[in-house]
């Protein structure tokens, strides 16, 4: 009887995992509902912005501001933004094969913004030189938690240290699609900026800008006094703040929506593993009562 005892132990041990691996499931699917809401509510801010930049930014070659000035580059800044926590999939993963894909293929120096301990780990690993980490960001995050991110980005751009600013996160396609992404936020790109006026002048949104604006809102007009350029360049400083925080937004999501799919294979994989040892269970038991009648009826014809 000692591997049926074994067996039991096994099963009530697989049966508290799946309790565990559910629970885990459920407060994931929570989090993820909440997630994906903040990313959708942003989303119309961030049309509304694009409608004061096209409205203002008509002239772009005009545009002086040193956060739309490209130039040769040779140090690049990266914002890697994965989670602090695991059994979440191919969540991290994904996003750092991206990042090693980057980091193989540019010639120039790549240093880096953690945001998440997994990337900050594997970038401290690798040697890489990590100017900040962001471990302590809340659950539900707002735009005030994401200024010292942006602000850190900007005034290292802006001083010259770095010519182009990426960021490394995951996009948020669906409950089961999450798509691994790198963007450059810096310098803003006139031949991008340019595009996004010509689409929004056709009335056309932006491909990642689908909320439509509230009904009897049209086209505003907007009176500019001051330093045009100085103008461009606060809102540019404000755009580029929002990005992050999209991003951020639409990493949390995938983090979410990956650990409630983990999480549900992992009770899946549980639940089958249970039966199998619920069948080897039964097989060895009737092994053993069949054994213990064999001994039984073997006994009694040896007394008669």
């Amino acid at each position: 009887m000692q591997g049926t005892k074994e067996i039991k132990r096994r099963i009530k041990s697989v049966k508290s995992t799946k309790k565990i691996t559910k629970a885990m499931e459920l407060v994931a699917a929570s989090k993820m509902k909440r997630a994906v809401a903040s990313t959708l509510a942003s989303s119309l801010y961030a049309e509304y912005s694009w409608e004061i930049l096209q409205s203002i930014g008509k002239n772009v070659d005009e545009i002086t501001h040193p956060l739309f000035i490209e130039r040769p580059v040779s140090n690049i800044l990266l914002i890697l933004i994965t989670s602090n926590r695991g059994l979440c999939g191919a969540y991290n993963s994904q996003v750092i094969k991206k990042t090693l894909t980057l980091l193989r293929q540019e010639q120039g120096k790549i240093d880096m913004i953690t945001v998440g301990r997994k990337g900050d780990v594997a970038m401290r690993r690798l040697g890489k030189k990590v100017l900040a980490t962001f471990t302590e960001l809340p659950t539900n995050i707002s735009l005030a938690d994401v200024l010292p991110i942006s602000k850190l980005a900007i005034q290292e751009y802006t001083a010259g240290s770095y010519d182009k600013v990426l960021v490394a996160y995951t996009d948020y396609v669906s409950g089961m699609v999450q798509t691994p992404n790198i963007k450059q936020i810096l310098p803003i790109s006139k031949t991008e900026l340019k595009e996004l006026i010509d689409e929004l002048a056709e009335n056309k949104p932006p491909s990642h800008l689908e909320v439509k604006p509230p009904s009897g809102m049209g086209k505003i007009d907007y009176l500019i006094e001051g330093n045009k350029d100085a103008l461009l360049g606060s809102l540019a400083e404000k755009l580029c703040r929002m990005q992050i925080y999209q991003m951020l937004l639409e990493s949390n999501a995938s983090e979410q929506s990956s650990r409630m799919v983990a999480m549900k294979n992992a009770s899946e994989a549980a639940g089958e593993m249970i039966d199998d040892l619920t069948l080897v269970f039964n097989k060895a038991r009737q092994s053993n009562i069949t054994q213990e009648i064999s001994e039984i009826s073997a006994g009694m014809t040896a007394v008669s």
